[in-house]
């Protein structure tokens, strides 16, 4: 029998089954739709928090959460995968004139293009292609050096998940094809509250560690509680703070099926039956 040649370990999956939204504050929410919806080519979530006070913002099987408030800065970027980078493009293009007053930028590169929000986000889009379809793909983090071997003792010993660190960075899997990277930096900018949700099949262990360790910052409720400090299992000292809103798979929005809208469809060149997104191939 012939002696196989795959890698079985990268289709590992820990604990962390999925990355579910990134949640950002956001002061004005006319400029927020201008952004993530007419830019970036994102779906207001037409169910839940679609107000004045709350947006949903949906890509692929993933959020952005926009609550109105003070501007909240990602300590690096959303890398994030959509349908077509030459019509996102196009779409930047047409409202450069609308957020000429904000810290809004686009840059095209050969493979992907980076953008910054009104208030100074940075995403970073690439195409979809068929074993990447558009969502949230990775959440990168800027922490210090000092921090990584912590960092990969926490997501390994308290998560379960699979982890790979070098001497720069820590990638820690998330989810299918999901991933937070830290890397390391000598500048990291004060944490103003933005967190990430995350769903794990096994709710209860981690929870007991981070019990254990005085480090819940919210019992939620009966699906749901919430951690703020990233620490070393080692000695319990704080390594970088990062909320994480931790949801079992009997919260009710577990699987919750998102609607996604084509982009590309417009009045000028509507297609009947073209309004949803359909993946590449279809």
């Amino acid at each position: 029998m012939a002696r196989s040649k795959f890698n079985r370990q990268v289709e590992d999956l820990g604990n962390i089954l999925s990355l579910e939204h990134v949640n950002l504050r956001v002061p004005d929410q006319e400029l927020a739709a201008w952004f993530y919806v007419s830019g970036l080519g994102f779906t207001r979530d037409p169910f839940v928090d679609f107000g004045s006070y709350n947006t949903w913002m949906n890509i692929g099987t993933e959020q952005f959460h926009l609550p109105t408030g003070k501007a909240q800065i990602l300590r690096g970027e959303v890398h994030v995968v959509v349908s077509d980078l030459d019509q996102l493009e196009l779409r930047l293009k047409r409202i450069q004139s609308r957020l000429r007053a904000t810290k809004f930028s686009f840059k095209r590169g050969r493979t992907d293009l980076s953008v910054q929000c009104p208030w100074g986000n940075k995403i970073r889009l690439s195409a979809e292609s068929e074993t990447s379809r558009p969502g949230i793909k990775a959440v990168k983090l800027k922490v210090p050096s000092t921090a990584l071997a912590g960092i990969t003792r926490f997501y390994q010993q308290v998560f379960a998940c699979p982890v790979r660190q070098n001497k720069s960075n820590v990638e820690v899997i998330v989810g299918i094809g999901q991933k937070l990277i830290f890397t390391a930096s000598r500048q990291v900018p004060e944490y103003d509250g933005h967190h990430i949700a995350i769903y794990c099949p096994d709710f209860s262990t981690p929870y007991k560690h981070l019990k254990q360790h005085a480090m819940i910052s919210e019992e939620s409720d009966q699906h749901q509680y919430r951690f703020e400090n990233i620490f070393d299992p080692k000695d319990g000292s704080v390594l970088f703070k990062l909320e994480h809103e931790v949801r079992s798979l009997h919260h009710p929005m577990f699987n919750r099926t998102l609607i996604n809208r084509n982009p590309s469809q417009t009045f000028a060149n509507y297609a009947p039956g073209r309004d949803q997104y359909y993946p590449t191939g279809n």
